[in-house]
């Protein structure tokens, strides 16, 4: 998904003075413990870039790095041309949303946004004006001398970022920014966040769990598994090309790998897919649960050139849909309406059939 991107540089609320800006070209290299995190990350100014993967994968650790509160074993950290290896966090041009925003209680909404430039050695009168301009960008301006907890998570995740922004940093740096927020919340400030965002005319870096978060916000996607980068592009070359598990249960497809040979791909722990594609060599071949067609039976006449026997080992509710986990001879996810997975008297041990068209599979070079 391509997001709108301003055609010229957003008009700062105070004024900001021009620069030469190279973006970000680091290394990061960190290990704790028997975990080594190795990660190269690089971006353009106005590039937002959202770092993905399990728990555990080093996902914020990197971004700690990015933002000196964790030092680096090896690599290198530059901005815009210059080392920020060595430099301490509160001198790094680098603005932070945390997870739970962490605002001041005891300051209103003018007086966090205004916090940084007074840090950066604005007077009060200045810091004050740019908060205000700020929160007026934000659509905060009649809460400007309302307290964080007189603050909505909207309101609140907005005054964070209006805070972050103040200091014109040149890396943004985004910590699951609405993880603290409700459904309907989440909804109405990603879209606030996506727009902000596209003006945003130095790099951003942001870490979510969310995959509908990362497809919307981010311009490249980088998934992190085990400390180390296991897939990077765009958005949809990201969700159509999965290269792990945990991409493929990120973007909902079933995932193989195996040897094609023409339309078949023989699989390395499986039977043989038969594709919609004519490839040799080590492959990956993918579909949606929803590609999938359960019967009770064997069917006969049936036009799928994949065809499975299989048991299911569980079901639960996927959005409007039922969603079956199955083993056998191929295990996999297949998505069924309510009504169909009654009529087919679907339960844990219940055997099933399984079957795919070749056109609803896409097989790519793994």
């Amino acid at each position: 998904m391509t997001r709108p991107r301003s055609t010229t540089a957003p008009t700062e609320p105070t004024g900001a003075g021009t620069r030469t800006a190279d973006g970000l070209d680091a290394r990061l290299v960190v290990d704790r413990g028997a975990f080594r995190l190795d990660v190269a990350l690089t971006a353009a100014p106005g590039d937002v870039v959202a770092l993905l993967g399990p728990n555990g994968a080093g996902k914020t650790t990197a971004l700690r790095a990015l933002a000196g509160l964790v030092p680096l074993t090896d690599g290198h950290l530059r901005l815009d041309g210059v080392a920020l290896d060595r430099t301490p966090p509160e001198s790094r041009p680098v603005g932070v949303v945390f997870q739970d925003y962490l605002l001041f209680p005891h300051l209103t909404a003018l007086d966090n946004v205004a916090f940084g430039p007074r840090c950066r050695g604005a007077s009060k009168a200045d810091a004050r004006a740019r908060a205000a301009a700020w929160l007026d960008r934000m659509g905060l301006a009649d809460h400007a001398g309302a307290k964080p907890r007189r603050l909505s998570g909207g309101q609140a995740q907005r005054v964070a970022l209006a805070r972050a922004l103040a200091t014109h940093p040149r890396l943004l740096l985004l910590d699951e920014p609405l993880a603290a927020l409700d459904a309907r919340t989440r909804l109405e400030v990603r879209g606030r966040l996506r727009r902000h965002l596209a003006e945003f005319e130095a790099v951003a870096v942001l870490v979510t769990h969310d995959p509908l978060d990362a497809m919307v916000l981010a311009d490249r996607l980088v998934v992190v598994e085990h400390g180390r980068v296991v897939q990077e592009g765009t958005p949809a070359d990201v969700a159509r090309r999965p290269r792990t598990d945990y991409v493929a249960r990120l973007v909902g497809l079933n995932l193989y790998r195996g040897r094609a040979d023409g339309p078949t791909v023989r699989l390395d722990a499986g039977p043989a897919v038969t594709t919609g594609e004519d490839l040799t060599g080590p492959a990956f071949v993918a579909f949606p649960p929803d590609a999938v067609t359960l019967y009770g039976e064997r069917p006969a006449g049936s036009s799928a050139r994949n065809l499975w026997r299989c048991e299911v080992v569980g079901l639960e509710t996927h959005g409007d849909r039922i969603r079956a986990d199955l083993t056998g001879e191929l295990p996999l996810a297949a998505d069924l309406t309510t009504v169909a997975a009654a009529e087919l008297g679907l339960r844990p041990g219940a055997p099933v059939w399984a079957a795919v068209k070749a056109t609803q599979t896409h097989a790519y070079p793994a």
